[in-house]
This record gives structure tokens, C-alpha cells and sequence, in this order.
């Protein structure tokens, strides 16, 4: 189900009296929810951040698979679209709590629009400031959660004969070259020092990912194929200078967005989706436990920028080699540790 969620916030003295409001919209335009309350004495933009909250979370009650929000705050749209930093500490916390509520679609659109296009949240907003609501919940931190988290060390598998002809490697079914399975035996020893009771193995079905995971010796393995590496289509064993050379106009577009897929392949979006229903299954079945999950570059990136709560900016900044590790901790209150990202050490 596709919704558009419209949302407001404004203070009365900046910092003053504040309150939000959102309203949340079928695609014929049909009011599906409102959401208005109180903050208290804060800022125009707390409060505006606190409406786009309130309405991902409409949204999310209602079951919806994406969103487009329309905002007339400018910081707020430009902000959550990637292209303005958050240079206020104070700001950075809700963003990062839009930004997870975010990563709970399957795509999530941010415009900005007129505020007389916005008149719905507006209203609510006002009528909150004028007191016709309780007093939202107020809170600045989060007590540490008491139980074990869900430890997973996240491995790239080894070097491959694609890997170091730095030719585009997707579903193409390419064994471990003699580096790689030295690689995965190295990684296989630190994967055991960082969780020493491993419960079991979750591995893309690729052969390069189940002769990585099959370093680690005699655990359980299961095979998910939502881990399987991006559908790179027409690119499929080409190097990055033959794709420039034949694909620029598709590669551009396709750096440009991760909604943009390479030609007959697949978006990041798409794998994204895919990853999160992993990451959600093995919470819900390992909690409490240690895992090993071996992956490929893509399925891995788009994990660590979930769980740092990253734009998608970083997909194009962070390199994992092969074999790298990361370690990362969640637990079922929702709260993440990422501990560490492409450890490569154990490979020197």
C-alpha cells in the first residue's frame, strides 16, 4: 500500500510553545489518519521533526509498503533526502529515529511543497499549540536494554577470479579462487575469537559464499537466498571501464539512485528490501545468540547502512574487502551497536 504522509511542526517563540502535526493519505487522497500533540518549549524544526515521526509511524500502523512525505520545511525534506547534513546535535537524534522508521518501508520519497499545499498538518499543529492535546511524550535517551543481543559477524566471501579482475560479480556462480580459501580460513578463525559460540551459519547460496562459509567448520548452515549479491543484468562479468565504456548514461543514473537498476538487473532498493526481511528473520529466530552471516559486497553494505542508520551516500563510500568482517549487535527493543565494520587484520 502506497500513502502520502503530510506533516507540520512550529513553535510560538522559537524556542516557544510547540506542537506537530500529520496526517497520513491513501493515493486517491482519502484521509487514512491524523496525529497532533504537544511538545512543550522547543524549537520550529524539533517540531517539525516530530511531525514526520508521528506520521511514519501512522503509516507504519497502517500497514503501508511506501510512503511520500510532503513537507514545507525545507531542513527537514533536504535533510532526510541526504543532500543537507544535520549539523545540530540537537536535530540528529530525531533524524536518525525518522530515518529507522524510514528503513521500515520499502521506499520512502521526500518533496517539499508550498505551505499552503500543507494546510491539513498545519492545522493540527496549530490546534496542539493551542492546547486541544495531551502533551506528547518527551524523552532525550533510551534506558540500555538488560537483555543478550543478537550477535552477527558479517563476513564478505574470498577472493574470487572476478574479485581481482574488479569485474562486476552478481549471480554469476563464481567458485573461490586458492587466495579466497586462504582468506576464508583466516576469517573463519576471527569470526570464532569475536563470537565464540556460534550457533550457526546463514550464507548466500553462491558457491563463493558456501566455500567461505564452510571454513567455519561443523555448524549448522542454512542457506538464505535473500543474501544472494545484486542482479547486475547486462553488467554481469564486466569490468568497471567496460561498463563506462558501453553504459555511461545507465551508470550515471544508476550512481545517481539506488532506485535505478543496471540494465535487466536489479536496484539496491530491491536487494534492500530483501536484506531487511533477513535481518528481521534471524532476530526474531536467533535473539540472544551469536551467528556468522556470509554475504557479498552488496547485501553487506546495505545491512551496516541500515544499522548505522547512513544515507545512501554511504553505499558508495565504504569498501569491504575480501573476507572482511563486521560485527554487529542488535537487540529486540530496536536498539543497534555496530562494533565493526571491514576488520581485516586477521588477513595480514
Amino acid at each position: 500500500m502506497r500513502v502520502t504522509v503530510e506533516a507540520d511542526g512550529g513553535s510560538r517563540g522559537n524556542p516557544g510553545p510547540a506542537g506537530y502535526g500529520a496526517v497520513v493519505r491513501d493515493e486517491t487522497g482519502a484521509l487514512l489518519a491524523e496525529r497532533f500533540a504537544a511538545l512543550g518549549v522547543t524549537t520550529n524544526n524539533v517540531a517539525e521533526y516530530s511531525g514526520l515521526i508521528a506520521g511514519l509511524k501512522a503509516a507504519r500502523e497502517l500497514g503501508a509498503d511506501e510512503v511520500d512525505v510532503r513537507m514545507d520545511s525545507k531542513l527537514v525534506i533536504e535533510q532526510m533526502a541526504g543532500r543537507w547534513q544535520i549539523k545540530h546535535p540537537g536535530l540528529r537524534p530525531l533524524a536518525e529515529e525518522a530515518k529507522a522508521l524510514a528503513l521500515g518501508f520499502a521506499l520512502v520519497r521526500y518533496a517539499w511543497i508550498p505551505r499552503e499545499q500543507n494546510k491539513d498538518a498545519d492545522r493540527l499543529a496549530n490546534k496542539a499549540m493551542d492546547g486541544d492535546s495531551p502533551p506528547a511524550e518527551k524523552r532525550s535517551w533510551s534506558p540500555p536494554s538488560t537483555s543478550a543481543p543478537l550477535r552477527m559477524v558479517v563476513i564478505r566471501h574470498g577472493e574470487t577470479p572476478y574479485t581481482a579482475e574488479k569485474r562486476y560479480s552478481g549471480r554469476g556462480d563464481i567458485p573461490l579462487a586458492a587466495t579466497g580459501h586462504d582468506q576464508a580460513a583466516k576469517a573463519a578463525a576471527r569470526a570464532h575469537q569475536l563470537a565464540p559460540n556460534l550457533a550457526a551459519v546463514i550464507s548466500s547460496p553462491l558457491k563463493r559464499c558456501l566455500e567461505t562459509a564452510s571454513a567455519l567448520g561443523d555448524l549448522p548452515l542454512i542457506i538464505e537466498d535473500d543474501l544472494i549479491e545484486c542482479d547486475f543484468g547486462e553488467w554481469e562479468g564486466l569490468t568497471y571501464a567496460e561498463v563506462r565504456d558501453r553504459y555511461a548514461t545507465e551508470q550515471d543514473k544508476w550512481l545517481a539512485s539506488t532506485s535505478v537498476p543496471p540494465p535487466g538487473g536489479e536496484s539496491f532498493q530491491q536487494v534492500a528490501m530483501r536484506v531487511r526481511r533477513v535481518v528481521r528473520s534471524l532476530q526474531d529466530r536467533f535473539a540472544g545468540q551469536e551467528i556468522a552471516v556470509v554475504s557479498h559486497v552488496t547485501p553487506i553494505k546495505l545491512l551496516l547502512r541500515d544499522a548505522l542508520a547512513a544515507s545512501d551516500s554511504f553505499l558508495f563510500r565504504l569498501y569491504l574487502d575480501p573476507c572482511g568482517l563486521s560485527l554487529v549487535d542488535s537487540w529486540p527493543d530496536g536498539g543497534v551497536a555496530v562494533r565493526s565494520v571491514n576488520e581485516t587484520a586477521h588477513l595480514s
